[in-house]
C-alpha cells in the first residue's frame, strides 16, 4: 500500500479554495493576556509564522498603550522589520493618526476598525460610529500617500455586547457608505464568537451582491464553539481571507463575552492549503505550545490537542522525536 506522503493523501487541497489565514496571535490575541512580549520574541513569532508559510499576519495595534498595554512596542516591530516582511502583515488603527505614525514606521497594510454599533464603538474606541466613519477618508489619503492598503473592519458585524443582535441592513449601510470608498478590503467581525453559519454566509452573501466589490475577510471567535464552522461557511460563501489567532489566544478588552479567537491550527487542519505539510504543521504548534507556556495561557485548539494523541498511525499526530524544538523543515 501507498504511504500517505507529508501532506496527507487525504489532504483537501481546495478546501481553502481561493482564501488565506491571517494569523492575529500578536494583535487580537494578546489583548487579553497579562503579559507584554517583548521585541524580540514578537519578531521572532513574525519570522516564524512566514518562515512557516503563514501567508499573512496581523502583527499588532496602535491602540493606547496605557489601555491595551501588550502592544506597547508594536511600532518597534514595525520598525525591525524588513519590506518584504511588512508586505505580509496588517495594522490595527482607528484613526487618522494611527495610519500617519504607523507608515512613518514602515507599515504599508492597515486594517481600520469601527463598529457596527455605537455602543461598542464608543467603548472601543471612544467615539460613535459615523465619527468613525467621518476620520475614514483622511486616514485613506494617509495609506494612499505609501502606496499602502486600507481594510474597512467592521467590529460586531452579528452581535453587539451592549445592544445584543446588530440588524444586517447596519452592516450593509456601512458597508456602502461612501466615505468607505478607496478601502481595498471588507473585514466583517463576529467579535462574540455568537454568530452561527447561516448568519455568517448569509451576511457575505449580502455584502458580496450589495456592496462595493472589495475582498472580504471575515474575523471569527470561538466563544461558542462554532469558530470553525462559521470560518468555514464564510469561505464557502465568498471570503478570501480568514482570521485565526495561535491556540486559540485573544478577546477583546472592551466586549464584555468575548473570549479567544478561532484557532490557526484549527483552520489550518480544517482546510490544509497547499503549502501546509505535516512537518510544517508539527511546527506550528509547537511554536504555539511555546508561545502560550511564555504568557502562561491555556491551549484552546482542538487540532493542537489531537497532534499530541497518541493515535501514532494517523499522520498529523506529532512523532516524540519533534515534541522539543521545531523540526526547521518546510521553509520557504
Amino acid at each position: 500500500m501507498t504511504q500517505p506522503s507529508s501532506r496527507s493523501d487525504f489532504a483537501p487541497a481546495a478546501a481553502l479554495g481561493n482564501a488565506i489565514l491571517r494569523d492575529v496571535t500578536l494583535r487580537d490575541g494578546l489583548q487579553l493576556t497579562g503579559k507584554l512580549l517583548s521585541t524580540d520574541q514578537k519578531l521572532e513569532t513574525v519570522r516564524e509564522l512566514l518562515r512557516l508559510g503563514v501567508p499573512a499576519i496581523e502583527l499588532g495595534s496602535m491602540a493606547r498603550a496605557d489601555l491595551v498595554p501588550t502592544m506597547a512596542n508594536t511600532l518597534e516591530v514595525v520598525q525591525a522589520l524588513t519590506p518584504e516582511e511588512l508586505d505580509k502583515c496588517w495594522i490595527w488603527v482607528a484613526t487618522p493618526g494611527h495610519v500617519a505614525k504607523a507608515a512613518a514606521a514602515g507599515a504599508r497594510n492597515f486594517q481600520y476598525c469601527l463598529s457596527a454599533s455605537d455602543s461598542h464603538n464608543k467603548a472601543n474606541i471612544g467615539r460613535t460610529t459615523d465619527e468613525s466613519l467621518a476620520a475614514l477618508p483622511q486616514a485613506v489619503e494617509y495609506a494612499r500617500a505609501v502606496n499602502g492598503q486600507i481594510q474597512l473592519c467592521i467590529a460586531t458585524s452579528f452581535t453587539c455586547p451592549f445592544e445584543g443582535y446588530v440588524p444586517e441592513e447596519r452592516v450593509l449601510s456601512i458597508a456602502n457608505d461612501p466615505r468607505a470608498e478607496g478601502t481595498t478590503d471588507i473585514v466583517l467581525c463576529d467579535t462574540l464568537g455568537q454568530a452561527i453559519p447561516a448568519q455568517v454566509s448569509g451576511l457575505i452573501a449580502r455584502v458580496r451582491e450589495e456592496s462595493p466589490a472589495r475582498r472580504i475577510v471575515y474575523h471569527g471567535h470561538d466563544t461558542w464553539g462554532l469558530g470553525v464552522a462559521n470560518t468555514l461557511a464564510a469561505i464557502q460563501a465568498g471570503a478570501a481571507m480568514v482570521d485565526g489567532a495561535l491556540g486559540g489566544l485573544g478577546g477583546c478588552p472592551f466586549a464584555p463575552g468575548a473570549s479567544g479567537n478561532t484557532s490557526s491550527e484549527d483552520i489550518l487542519f480544517a482546510t490544509r492549503p497547499g503549502w501546509l505539510t505535516t512537518e510544517r504543521f508539527a511546527d506550528l504548534v509547537v511554536l504555539s505550545e511555546k508561545l502560550l507556556a511564555e504568557l502562561g495561557e491555556p491551549n484552546r485548539s482542538k487540532a493542537a490537542q489531537g497532534a499530541r494523541s497518541k493515535a501514532a498511525a494517523f499522520d498529523w499526530v506529532i512523532r516524540p522525536d519533534s515534541a522539543a524544538e521545531p523540526s526547521g523543515t518546510g521553509g520557504n
